[in-house]
This record gives C-alpha cells, structure tokens and sequence, in this order.
C-alpha cells in the first residue's frame, strides 16, 4: 500500500507504462486548470433544467441551446490530468487502491469495512458539477459549480458504457506490469462496484435513478456519495448499495467555512439531507472529514447530528491534503495523525450508545463506527453480501418498489482482520503491505 510519497513514485512508475497520474498530484497541470476556469467565465444560459421530484427534468424548447458543462480548455486540461471523460460532463478515473490491490498492495478503506474488491471496483459521476466549494476539495475548486443542472445532458445508458468501457481499457494498460497478480488482472477487467464519489455531485443528474438501474441491472453495486444539499433528490432516489452524506462540519458556522455551499439556505437543506437519509431502508453512512484547527471540537454538535439521520455506519477520516493552492488555506497542519482520528472517534463513541468502533484502516487514516445491530453474537457484520443485495434489488424493481428491503437483508461477517484492535489494523493479510523508507506523515486516501 501506498503513503503520500510512494504516490509520486507510483505516478513515476505508472507513467512509463502509459497509465495515469493520480488525482493527488495535481502540481503539474494547476496553471492549465485555472486558465480553463478563466476561460469558463462567470456565462449564465437563459435556459435552465430544474430537477424535479422524480430526478428528471422539465424539457426546454431550447435545449439544445445549453452548453457544455466541460468547455475546450477544461477538457483539455482535465485529460491530461488523467480523467477519462465521457460526453459533456461525466468522467471515470482509475483509483489509486484499484492500482494497488492489482498489484497485491492491498485495498481501499471500503475493502477492509465492507468487503469491496478493489482492483474491480469503478469509481466515476456523471456529474462533474458541485454544489459546494469545500476547502479540502482535490481538484482545487476547477470543477463547474451550480445550485440547478443547466448544461446539456447525455443519457444514462451512454455513460455507463462509456465509463465501463473506459475502465477496462485503463486496466488493461497494467497487463504484464511488473507486480501486477495475473488472476486480478483478469478479475479487474469486469466492473463489479462502482463509486459514486470520483468528483462533483452525482445526485445532481437529473437521471439519477436511471443511471443507478442500470448499474445494478449490470450486476455492479453502487456506493453514492452526495454532499446533503439536495434532500428532495435523496428522498426521490432508488435503493442503492450504501448511501454516504458528506458530514463536514456539525455546526452552521463551520459549514460554512469548510464546504462553502453555493445555496443561500445551505444549512436547512443539510439538516433535511440528513433526515431523509433516515428514511431510507438500505445501508447509509456519515461521512466526516477531521480537519486539524477546523472542526475536531464540535463532538456534542456531531452527535446531535448523528441522531438526527441514525446512520448505519460513520466513517471518520482524516483529511487528505492536496498540495499549496490559492483557493485553500489548508497545510499539512491541519491532517491530524492517525491517534488523534482514534482519539477522536473515541470521545465521539463516548457520546453514541447505540454505536461503536467496529473497523480501522490505518493506512487511509479512517475508523468506522457501526451500529449494535451490525453486531451478532459479539462479532462484527459490517462487510455486504453484494450477491444477496442484486438479488433484492431485481426483486424490488419487479415488484414495483412493495417488496422493499432493509440493510439488514444484505449483511456479510466482518473478518477479525478487518476489526478495530486487531494487530493487522485494517490491512488484508493476503496482500503484502508496500512501504517506502523514511515515510513522511501519512497523508494517504482514497
């Protein structure tokens, strides 16, 4: 597995087999990402898409006058950034995790919590726009932002084909890569989950749902990330997978300063994000990133939140730095060490009698705190059975949505190596772990 530096040196390596660079080193192309902004401007289109109840959109007459979410330059500076992108505003990028565990380095942090296979996992969105402005955002504020879909809009079947095809096609440049496990090599070629999480906001396209049925359709489990601005959308969403909420901040004024949303009412569209996360039925989780001198003292405000939506799971991280730039004051004094994610996990489980800590995974400075009712027996099932989940979803689908399901319809055993306090401390013992020689502060993430 890699650390921070043993990315510049795999991006090194990576880079003289044709493959991609990764998101984290962003130093060389900054210069054309801002130009492409620049050029982007502040244009406004006299027609706009509203998302409506139903994740679809209310057709303009002059649709086709709408431009491109990824203009010229953009596209231009984000290819060479190594992003695949599909149409006017989708994209599929291949993971750092997915290169690692081809090589038998080990996997990401939803390897080790909830039993994802890596090397075949596809992480991408069909939507390149956010919503917020965070200040721990990777991609340094490039992507478009809005509070509404108005570009044009390609069909969910293209980009799904598009970006499974493009996936392949990025596996297939590590064939014969020294290092690389023959039989993961043949297992990557075939998608098998998709992370909705890659940049912007996915829950923005208008044809959410579609894009998620055709997922599951395909066989592929969908984890989807969204950043709790759009609560009508949430409630209006298919079943997936496991549904994440981006929990950056537990009070209004650090909200502010660390996301720094778009929309005006933004704290009353993250409390009812929250609630109807609540609602629904399948596995949810809150995602919170620690950022150092930010947010790590608003314990009893997290847990008031917690409360609020009931997640099944909270996954506490602490927060990737993505090198100097003009729109963060961000440094490496804000990523707190991997104790100080522990500590701070366990005063928060402190203040959560219905949770605690249930998995650890050093290597991306990350905890899972579950609920007891992941707990059977005294031991942990926290990981997902992906075949009993396609099996529920083509039932829920065929019935027309009355035979639903819970998350406790889908669970799967945790093994011991995964749990928080085993010596492995989150690292797949059948992989080898790969460090580099005077390791700097971890930085590492996925």
């Amino acid at each position: 597995m890699e650390s921070s530096s043993d990315a510049e040196s795999s991006a090194e390596e990576e880079k003289s087999h044709g493959s991609v660079i990764d998101m984290e080193d962003l130093g060389n192309v900054m210069n054309r990402m801002k130009k492409a902004k620049k050029m982007e401007g502040d244009e406004e289109d006299s027609q706009r898409v509203k998302l409506s109840k139903q994740n679809g959109v209310r057709k303009s007459e002059s649709e086709e006058e709408r431009r491109e979410m990824i203009t010229p330059a953009l596209r231009d500076a984000l290819t060479k950034q190594g992003y695949k992108l599909i149409g006017s505003h989708s994209g599929v990028k291949l993971c750092r995790w997915t290169k690692s565990m081809l090589r038998g380095r080990g996997g990401c942090y939803k390897h080790t919590f909830y039993g994802i296979e890596s090397h075949r996992c596809m992480e991408t969105t069909p939507s390149l726009a956010c919503a917020n402005k965070c200040v721990f955002c990777w991609r340094h504020h490039t992507n478009p932002v809005g509070t509404e879909w108005r570009w044009k809009m390609d069909p969910a079947e293209k980009i799904i084909q598009e970006a499974v095809e493009n996936h392949r096609n990025m596996i297939r440049q590590f064939r014969g890569v020294p290092g690389v496990r023959p039989e993961r090599f043949e297992e990557g070629l075939t998608v098998k989950h998709c992370a909705l999480s890659l940049v912007g906001e996915p829950i923005m396209y208008p044809e959410i749902n579609s894009f998620l049925r055709l997922l599951h359709q395909q066989n592929i489990s969908s984890f989807l990330v969204t950043n709790a601005q759009f609560p009508e959308e949430i409630r209006n969403l298919v079943p997936v997978t496991q549904l994440y909420v981006s929990v950056d901040a537990s009070t209004k004024d650090s909200l502010k300063k660390i996301d720094r949303p778009l929309f005006k009412d933004f704290w009353q569209r993250f409390l009812d994000s929250l609630k109807e996360l609540g609602e629904k039925q399948q596995r949810t989780v809150y995602r919170l990133t620690l950022v150092k001198a930010w947010n790590v003292d608003e314990l009893k405000a997290y847990a008031d939140l917690i409360a609020l939506g009931q997640p099944d799971f909270i996954e506490v991280k602490g927060v990737t730095y993505c090198g100097e730039s003009s729109a963060s004051s961000l440094t490496m004094a804000n990523v707190p060490w991997h104790e100080e994610v522990i500590y701070f996990v366990q005063q928060l489980a402190n203040l959560l009698p219905d949770y605690e800590i249930a998995c650890e995974h050093e290597h991306s400075n990350c905890l899972l705190l579950a609920h007891h009712k992941f707990k059977v027996d005294g031991e942990w099932w926290t990981w997902i059975d992906y075949e009993r989940f396609q099996e529920l979803i083509q039932e829920y689908e065929e019935s027309g949505g009355t035979e639903n399901f819970s998350a406790m319809d889908y669970m799967a055993k945790t093994p011991t190596w995964a749990t928080f306090g085993a010596r492995e401390r989150g690292f797949d013992p059948s992989d080898t772990r790969f460090q580099r020689k005077n390791k700097t502060k971890d930085i590492s993430g996925c």
